[in-house]
This record gives structure tokens, sequence and C-alpha cells, in this order.
């Protein structure tokens, strides 16, 4: 417990600590939201700082490195690798995403960021190596090298790129990147049998600098996070892998995200656009112009997230975790229609 609780008070600490320079150096320099095409949030119309990502890099990289030498038991060999993919593959993505918020890179450029970011992660042994069949139980793995590469570098790329699409209302991410460590946290923590006591206290420095970010972040927004919703989707995903893979509890906790990413992509490839290029046709956009306010619509986004997430921790068979995602996405499929279907009579009235 003492472990726990240091971890998270330094990395809650460090980020609480600097997000009030990074609002004054963002103002200084001019690395302040604009509004403009998509972005219509009231933030950008007060040009807000987005250096946020900056105070939650160093509050979880100083949790994550401090965790190291905390005494606790370890039982992976190859944790002090795997942790060094992590802080070396996160860094480069983050340095990446604080340029992008200086110069806009374009989606090709982003691209090649995240390939290489994964590829990082992978080559230091953060890899799916297995998965539990949901019908029998049982380990599914021993594929070749070149699927296993491959898998685990989609994963990490989809992660990345399903936080940073949600990046739209303030303090969205924020809290959901909070839900989702607590989740991988207490799975690790209290749930498996032996405890990965050294595995959760990496997830639990994610919720401390996700949670005091989110002080200045929730609505009205002091901040944005920027190239830092990226950052983070690359930590949700190699956590979701290092220590045994806890897929399952991320695409419960990441499953409203996660269709929307899927939505948007088939609805700009549909009408013949870069699937890359952002728009207002994101979920949480949408319901923002149908009339919600920020707060609704985020909240909404909590318990969503935070009941599946649950629902991850008290179902012990594949079977129910494998109903209870398919449940789940008929009910964000059905939710979706609704929403587009709304959208489409209020353009025709219009």
């Amino acid at each position: 417990m003492a472990a726990f609780f240091i971890v998270f008070c330094i990395s809650f600490s460090v980020t609480f600590l600097m997000t009030p320079l990074m609002i004054k150096l963002g103002k200084q320099y001019g690395i302040v939201s604009k509004a403009g095409g998509r972005r219509l949030n009231e933030g950008d119309l007060r040009q807000v700082s987005k250096l946020g990502g900056v105070a939650i890099f160093l509050g979880i990289t100083i949790g994550i490195v401090v965790a190291q030498y905390l005494n606790v038991p370890r039982f992976d060999p190859k944790e002090v690798i795997r942790v060094t993919g992590l802080l070396l593959g996160g860094s480069i993505i983050f340095v990446v995403g604080v340029l992008d918020d200086i110069y806009e890179f374009n989606p090709v450029q982003l691209g090649v960021a995240q390939i290489i970011a994964a590829g990082i992660a992978v080559a230091f042994q953060i890899f799916i190596e297995t998965f539990n069949n949901p019908f029998t139980g049982e380990q599914t793995g021993g594929w070749g090298y070149i699927v296993t590469v491959t898998l685990s570098m989609f994963w990490i790329g989809l992660m990345m790129n399903t936080v940073n699409f949600m990046d739209g209302l303030d303090g969205l991410v924020g809290g959901v990147a909070f839900i989702a460590g607590t989740m991988l946290f207490i799975n690790s923590a209290f749930v498996l049998n032996p405890a990965q006591t050294s595995v959760s206290l990496l997830p639990l420095a994610l919720m401390g600098a996700s949670l005091a970010f989110l002080l200045y972040n929730f609505y009205p927004a002091r901040i944005f996070m920027g190239g830092g919703a990226m950052y983070l989707g690359f930590l949700l995903a190699c956590l979701s892998i290092i220590g045994g893979a806890k897929m399952a509890t991320i695409l419960l906790v990441m499953g409203l995200p996660l269709m929307d990413l899927a939505w948007q992509v088939a609805n700009r490839l549909r009408k013949g656009r870069n699937p890359m290029h952002g728009d207002r046709g994101h979920i949480h956009l949408r319901l923002l112009d149908m009339g919600f306010s920020q707060r609704q619509i985020v909240v909404g986004y909590y318990l969503f997230c935070a009941l599946f997430g649950v629902l991850t921790l008290i179902i012990t068979s594949q079977l129910f975790k494998f109903i209870a995602f398919g449940v789940m996405l008929l009910l964000i499929g059905f939710g979706f229609m609704l929403v587009a279907r709304f959208h489409q009579e209020e353009v025709s009235s219009s």
C-alpha cells in the first residue's frame, strides 16, 4: 500500500504543479488552440494552451521511474526491458505530439511516428503473445513472428488513434484514461492471483497524472492536452499487454470510443475522404451540436466506460465477457443510429 501511495502521489503532484506552468508557457509562445473548421470548442475561442500533455508526460514518467526503485514483488524477468520500451516509445510519440501542436503535421507524418513508437514497443518485448478463447477458456497463441508483430503494432496504433480522435471535449480523454487506468490497476493489484504488484504501479502513475490534469481540464478547461492524447493511447495499449494481456479490460472500457473511430473511418471512406482527416462527425461532437452540454456528454462517457470496465472485474468467465462485449456493441450501434437519424432530420429541416 505504501508503494501505491508513493507512485500515485508523485505522479499526481508533478502533473498538478507543472500544469499551471504549461498554461503560462502555452499562452506566452502562442501554442494555443484556435477556432476554425471543426474546432468550435469554447476553449478554442478562448485560445487555451495546448501544452497539457507535457505535464501529463512528466508526471507519468517520473512516477514510473520511481516505481522501479520501490521494494515490491516482481515476477516478470523482462519487466525492466518492457518498461524501457514503454518509456522510450512513449517519449517519441509524446515529442511528436508536442511538435504537432506547433507545426500541425499531416496524417502521413503522424502515421510514420506512430509506427516508429509501436515498433519500439514491440522491439522491447511489448507484444501480444496469447489471448483467451471466449468459447473454450483456453489460451490461444504460438503465432509466427510476423503475425505477432503485425497484431501488436495494429493494437498499439489503434489505441493511439482512438484516444486522439476522442479528444474533442473538455475533460473527456483525461477522465476516460483515468477510468481505464483504474481498471488495469485493480485487475493487476487485486484480481489476478498472484497479484502483479510491480506491474500495477504503471497504470497507477497514469491514474495520478490523469486525475491531476483533469482538475484543470474539466469544463470549462484552462488547458488542453494536445498531442498528449496520442501518448495516453500508446500507454493504454502497452499497459494492456505488459504483465499478461488485459485487452478484454481495455476493449470494454474503450468500446464506445473504439466504435466511434470505426464509424468515422467507415463514413469518411464511403464519402471518398481521407479517414485520418478530422471533422465534426464524432459522436461526442454530434451530441454537442444537438444541444447537449459538454458536462452532460463527458459524464455520460464516464458512466458508460466505467460500467463496462467494472464488468471485466466482476465477471470471471471469458464467455460472459465476450457476451458483455457483444451487448455493448449492440447498444452503441443502436445509439449511433439514433444520433445519425436525428442529425439527418435536423439537416433536412434546415
